[in-house]
C-alpha cells in the first residue's frame, strides 16, 4: 500500500514510463529536426514557440504520465482525473503553441495527414469540440476507465486518445493552415474557443454531481486508511477537472487573440508594401500636355480584391 499522499510526496514521487518517455523523445526529436532544417534554410524560428512546445507541451505529458499523478492514480481517483485533464487540454495547448505545422514540410507526412479528408472532418468547427466531449464522457461512464486501471496497455491507449482528441480542436484554432474553412476567421475562432470552454466544463460537472460511481469498486478495494472516501474522492476529482478545464480555457483564448493580432499586423504590413509599389510615380506619355507632377495610378486599378473590382466597374 502506498503511503499517504502529502504535498512533499506529491512533489517527490516519480516513476519511469518507458512508452511515454519514448513518445516524448520522438515528438521532441521531430520538432528539433524541423527547427534545424528551417535554420539551415536561413530562416529563424521563435524561441518562445520552441519553449511552449517543449516545456508546456512535452513537459505536461511527462508530468501527467510520470509524476505523483501516475504513481497514485490507481489508489485515488482525483490524480487520475487531473492526469486526464492535463493530457486532454493543457498538453495539446502547449504543442499547438509550438506551431509544429509551421515546421512541417509542405509535402511531408504530417502535412498530408492533417490535410486529409478524415482530418478535415474531425477538425471541423464544433465537430472537434463534440469529439472531445464524447471522448471524456466515454472514458468515465463506460467500463473504459476501470479497464485502464487493470491494464497498462488500455491506460496508454486512453491517454493517447485524450491527447489526440484534444489536439483535434486546439491545433486548428492556433494554426489553421489548410485545416479550417475560410469562413472560420479569427473572430469566429475566438467565439468557438469560448463555446468550447463551456463544453469542457461538462465532464467535470457530470463527474462531480453524478450518482454513478466511477470505478468505485476498484478504489474501495484498495484498502486505503488515509485520504478522502470514494464518493468524496470522485467529487474532488470532478471539481478539479472543472477548475483546470476553465483555467486552461483562459490562456487558450488569449493565444487566439494574440494570433489574431499578429495576423492583422502581417496583413497591414503586406498592404502597406503593396500600396508603396502600386503608388510609384508613372511617367506621362511623350507629348502629353499634363502639368504638375508625374501621374500616379490609383490603387483600385491593380487591386485584385472585391473592393478594387467594384471600383473599376463603377459600383
Amino acid at each position: 500500500m502506498l503511503p499517504e499522499l502529502t504535498l512533499a510526496r506529491g512533489l517527490s514521487s516519480w516513476r519511469l514510463d518507458p512508452v511515454a518517455l519514448a513518445a516524448v523523445a520522438v515528438l521532441g526529436g521531430a520538432y528539433g529536426t524541423g527547427v534545424a532544417r528551417r535554420r539551415r534554410a536561413g530562416k529563424s524560428w521563435p524561441v518562445a514557440r520552441t519553449a511552449a512546445f517543449v516545456v508546456l507541451g512535452l513537459g505536461t505529458i511527462v508530468v501527467a504520465t510520470m509524476s505523483s499523478l501516475a504513481v497514485y492514480d490507481r489508489v485515488l481517483f482525483w490524480p487520475a482525473a487531473v492526469q486526464n485533464v492535463l493530457l486532454d487540454f493543457l498538453a495539446p495547448l502547449g504543442l499547438a503553441l509550438g506551431d509544429p505545422l509551421g515546421l512541417a514540410a509542405p509535402d511531408g507526412p504530417l502535412h498530408r495527414a492533417v490535410t486529409s479528408a478524415p482530418a478535415k472532418v474531425l477538425t471541423f468547427p464544433l465537430v472537434s469540440s463534440l469529439v472531445v466531449l464524447a471522448s471524456e464522457l466515454t472514458v468515465y461512464f463506460t467500463p473504459y476507465f476501470t479497464a485502464s486501471l487493470h491494464s497498462d496497455a488500455v491506460r496508454r491507449l486512453m491517454q493517447a486518445q485524450l491527447l489526440l482528441t484534444g489536439c483535434l480542436f486546439v491545433l486548428p484554432m492556433l494554426s489553421g493552415r489548410d485545416l479550417l474553412p475560410r469562413w472560420c476567421t479569427h473572430p469566429v475562432r475566438a467565439a468557438l474557443v469560448f463555446l468550447d470552454g463551456l463544453f469542457d466544463s461538462v465532464p467535470g460537472i457530470v463527474v462531480m454531481t453524478s450518482g454513478t460511481s466511477v470505478a468505485g469498486r476498484w478504489y474501495a478495494a484498495q484498502g486505503r486508511t488515509w485520504g478522502p472516501g470514494v464518493r468524496q474522492d470522485q467529487r474532488l476529482g470532478g471539481g478539479l477537472m472543472l477548475s483546470l478545464a476553465e483555467l486552461v480555457a483562459l490562456p487558450f483564448l488569449i493565444a487566439v487573440f494574440a494570433e489574431w493580432w499578429r495576423a492583422d499586423r502581417a496583413r497591414a504590413r503586406d498592404l502597406d508594401a503593396r500600396l508603396d509599389r502600386e503608388l510609384a510615380p508613372v511617367t506621362a506619355p511623350a507629348g502629353a500636355d499634363v502639368p504638375g507632377p508625374d501621374l500616379v495610378r490609383p490603387w483600385w486599378e491593380t487591386d485584385d480584391g472585391e473592393v478594387g473590382r467594384r471600383m473599376r466597374e463603377g459600383r
